[in-house]
């Protein structure tokens, strides 16, 4: 049994209860973590607490210091962590290197860079000075499907900023969570900065958000979930910063390289094994190529090999657990039910052992249908036509969500057109590579807040003004 990590050491949980952790590909118990209660939360939360107002006047330069340190062992330790990486939780070794680990290691440098850059927050308006602090102590709540990114996206902005931090790292795929820890630890990041406890999210989570000395809470998963954040974050009027759900459209305008937009567009869909909250899981295409795209989709998801994840031919990993494969399967279910056409795809258990599901798509997907409403999270793409640009970005923004996109167009102008006209956080234009240091987050029913880059340390900012 593991343990938790709180005021600088590794210690028990009260509880003696643990949660076995399940390698998706062979469906063995590789570890065990502690299931923590309530109580656990307390002694996590009062370390960082009492923690807060030394850091929080620890020079910015030496906040930087420590996390160029952990990204620097980050990166020293990239093929270890993504390893466990891909054991934890599936995804195929080279996603979790280079994606899973080295993005976050990225991620933890930028926000060094930032953290030393904070020696001018302050300024004039008139007779007040404008202050910007440190919000306190943040509860962190993370997910599976990114296990390390998705982590370090709070915790290095918030730990820039002066903040302490209690984190609640997901309880199916906990490793890559205890492997920063321990570059915490070993980095000298003083005791009761970085707290961890790990456990169910009904209880080690609903705890983080609902307790009264936690200032912030952050987290990210599905609406749902998120919903029930906030509401136990209103009884102490807290910050809430959410990152949610997505059903992101892939907008193909008639002009655009078709070729190019269908075969990126389906590798955005299937990457992780579908399991990314921006994936574009709508392929939005013109009537008149529309048979055409189909054709192309069908044949780009029959590359998307199926294995271990440490076979360099795997490009599919497992879904991370029995259940999120089930939660699949029902939705491929639903939409034949629905009368969309199933073209590619559909099998639940194409392998003799792990939590595989075939890349799959959907044709003849008409808007309102539940998957093309719902989050799949799976590799699942559903193809919708359109007969104009008005029509199409109709069908884009006619879902709850809005946390990513894509517009492919003959220009860059008139991509970016359509683009603005998409009610979403972030839109790739013509295949424009993600950016780890602009602003990633959602509208609608995506969340709120941002994370990454200048735009995730202001979330962990409180702003004074001081009349002089």
């Amino acid at each position: 049994m593991r343990h938790l990590y709180v005021q600088g050491a590794w210690v028990p949980s009260s509880s003696g209860e643990g949660i076995d952790v399940v390698n998706p590909a062979t469906e063995e118990v590789v570890d065990r973590v502690p299931a923590g209660p309530a109580e656990d939360v307390d002694r996590a939360v009062s370390a960082a607490r009492a923690a807060f107002p030394a850091w929080a006047a620890t020079a910015p330069a030496e906040r930087s210091k420590i996390l160029k340190l952990a990204a620097d062992l980050l990166k020293d330790r990239a093929e270890q962590v993504a390893r466990t990486i891909a054991v934890d939780m599936g995804a195929p070794y080279a996603l979790a290197l280079k994606v899973q680990t080295l993005m976050p290691a990225g991620v933890l440098a930028d926000y060094a860079r930032l953290a030393e850059e904070q020696g001018e927050p302050e300024r004039r308006i008139g007779n007040s000075l404008i202050v910007r602090e440190p919000v306190g102590v943040v509860g962190a709540i993370t997910p599976w499907n990114y296990p390390l990114h998705q982590v370090v996206c709070k915790v290095a902005p918030a730990l820039a900023a002066g903040c302490t931090i209690v984190l609640k790292p997901s309880e199916v795929a906990p490793l890559a969570a205890y492997a920063l820890a321990e570059i915490f630890h070993e980095v000298g990041l003083p005791a009761g900065v970085f707290n961890m406890v790990s456990g169910h999210g009904p209880v080690v989570g609903e705890a983080i958000a609902a307790h009264p000395d936690v200032d912030m809470v952050s987290f990210t998963g599905s609406t749902r979930a998120g919903r029930r954040v906030s509401a136990l974050a209103s009884h102490t009027v807290k910050r809430v910063a959410l990152e949610l759900g997505g059903k992101s459209a892939n907008l193909i305008l008639p002009d655009a390289d078709l070729g190019t937009a269908v075969k990126v567009g389906v590798a955005n869909a299937f990457i992780n094994s579908g399991q990314t909250c921006s994936a574009w899981t709508r392929m939005l295409v013109h009537r008149d190529q529309y048979d055409d795209a189909v054709k192309r989709s069908v044949a780009a998801a029959s590359t998307y090999t199926l294995g271990d994840p440490f076979d360099e031919a795997t490009r599919l990993g497992p879904l991370v657990s029995a259940a999120q494969r089930d939660r699949v399967v029902h939705y491929i279910n639903r939409g034949q039910e629905e009368g969309a056409r199933l073209v590619a795809g559909g099998g639940d258990r194409p392998l003799d052992r792990g939590y595989y599901v075939e890349p799959t798509v959907f044709a003849g997907v008409a808007p309102g249908m539940v998957i093309e409403q719902e989050e799949i999270f799976g590799p699942v793409l559903a193809l919708i036509p359109y007969t104009s640009v008005d029509e199409a970005v109709e069908i884009a923004n006619g879902t709850p969500y809005g946390l990513a996109g894509a517009v492919w167009a003959a220009t860059e102008e008139a991509a970016v057109a359509v683009a603005r006209r998409l009610r979403t956080g972030q839109v790739a234009v013509n295949g424009g590579r993600f950016n780890p240091s602009a602003p990633f987050g959602g509208y609608k029913q995506s969340g709120n807040g941002r994370e990454l880059g200048e735009f995730g340390l202001e979330e962990y900012l409180e702003v004074k003004s001081l009349q002089l």
